[in-house]
């Protein structure tokens, strides 16, 4: 392969695996900043073992994505110097603000809401766990700006080369980036949704002691993902209508089309191959919409099934499927990052810089070595995460330790 190849699944690798880590957590923070709302409100004390355990998965998803996080900033610098040079100008801004949201406020409010159980004012302790989770959303939706900025380039203009910011409005009302915020953040409400539903349904199909726990959280899951779900389907119908020719073209498969796109660029830039992967762009667009349909029905029927009490309790073959069902909305998202960003070649920043003038000027052995180590290492991130999430899920909520009081030292007797 060459060198921009390597570099571009590099990029991707990692940014699939860091974007698995974010749509968990996402949909976490908001279930768990609900259930403590409802805790503090009703002082319910079943409620408030809820917000603890699902807290606690929460936080090792949330710790785990951090690290991948960081990578992806390297990245930009290691691999794609073109990209920071010509466009960092534009989308560097909205990376800055994210970067001050995630790592300051965001985990500092974390931090005082790990900590601060039994030691803050129950009201205080509730309103630090929405503020990191509507820095969630803030975070995810600089991400987005900066990514729809690549995707339709809007608020700039080209000075002695290269881009310079000139209506920070344009940037934020892009269609590109808020149509993909709330296709996104719907999304990661789904993968909450059946996340919460499967752990459930996996204690509930063992016939747990905690059965009153996870009935109500199974209900919650499934309350949530449903619409998650619609919310999700009419974003990412919205979105067919930001996407670029080349990318229509493409999903069409019509050679006609492409044939009419290619010439079309063609005439606007000059001799040059300007269409996508097109099998590999319709692939993850049909892998997309099945799975959506998959989820859509599946949720549908288990919302019926959750108003009759016998079926949450003991219906087993549903358990089963609803466990079965956790990692679907994952892979529907992957699906939909690869047909978005996919579809967006050979441009980094559609119409204005092609990947291959973006890269960085490095080696084919440099760039191999460091896709092996990145490949190791987020590969070990994964299976760490999943161990780590898969365990705590199966002891319950008895083994939590958010929020406990640990065990006081017996003062020294008194020897003479």
């Amino acid at each position: 392969m060459e060198t921009v190849d390597l570099a571009r699944l590099q990029f991707a690798l990692t940014a699939g695996a860091h974007f698995l880590f974010v749509a968990l957590t996402l949909g976490l923070a908001t279930l768990v900043a609900v259930l403590q709302t409802r805790a503090t409100l009703t002082r319910s004390p079943i409620h408030l073992r809820m917000t603890r355990f699902w807290g606690q998965l929460y936080i090792i998803n949330y710790a785990m994505g951090i690290v991948t996080g960081l990578v992806m900033e390297f990245q930009f610098g290691m691999s794609w110097s073109g990209l920071t040079h010509f466009a960092g100008n534009v989308f560097g801004a909205a990376l800055a603000i994210e970067t001050l949201v995630a790592f300051f406020i965001e985990s500092t409010f974390l931090g005082l809401w790990i900590f601060g159980w039994d030691r803050l004012n129950r009201w205080a302790h509730l309103a630090l766990i929405w503020v990191v989770t509507l820095t969630a959303y803030a975070s995810a939706f600089w991400i987005l700006i900066a990514n729809g900025f690549l995707q339709n380039p809007v608020g700039h203009e080209v000075v002695n080369g290269v881009l310079q910011l000139n209506d920070f409005g344009a940037l934020t009302a892009n269609p590109a980036s808020l149509v993909a915020f709330g296709h996104v953040l719907s999304g990661a409400m789904v993968v909450g949704g059946f996340f919460m539903a499967g752990v459930s349904a996996y204690h509930l199909r063992r016939r747990t002691r905690e059965q009153e726990f996870f009935r109500k959280s199974l209900r919650i899951g499934l309350a949530v993902a449903l619409p998650a779900t619609l919310v999700a389907g009419v974003f990412g119908g919205l979105g067919f209508a930001t996407m670029q020719p080349t990318k229509a073209a493409a999903w069409s498969g019509s050679a006609k089309e492409l044939a009419q796109v290619q010439a079309d660029m063609v005439a606007r830039f000059g001799p040059g191959d300007y269409l996508p992967p097109v099998e590999l762009v319709r692939t993850a667009g049909v892998v997309m919409m099945l799975l959506f349909v998959v989820m859509l029905v599946f949720s549908a029927v288990s919302f019926l099934l959750m108003l009759f009490r016998p079926a949450v309790r003991r219906l087993r073959i549903w358990h089963w499927l609803l466990t079965a069902m956790i990692p679907v909305p994952f892979v529907t998202m992957l699906a939909g990052w690869v047909f978005r960003e996919v579809g967006r070649q050979p441009w980094v920043v559609y119409g204005l810089l092609t990947t291959q003038h973006a890269m960085s000027h490095v080696t084919p052995l440099e760039m191999r070595v460091s896709l092996i180590a990145f490949c190791a290492v987020f590969g070990l991130l994964i299976v760490v995460n999943y161990w780590l999430l898969a365990r705590h899920a199966r002891r319950g909520p008895d083994a939590v330790a958010l929020g406990s009081r640990p065990a006081e030292t017996p003062a020294p007797a008194l020897t003479f």
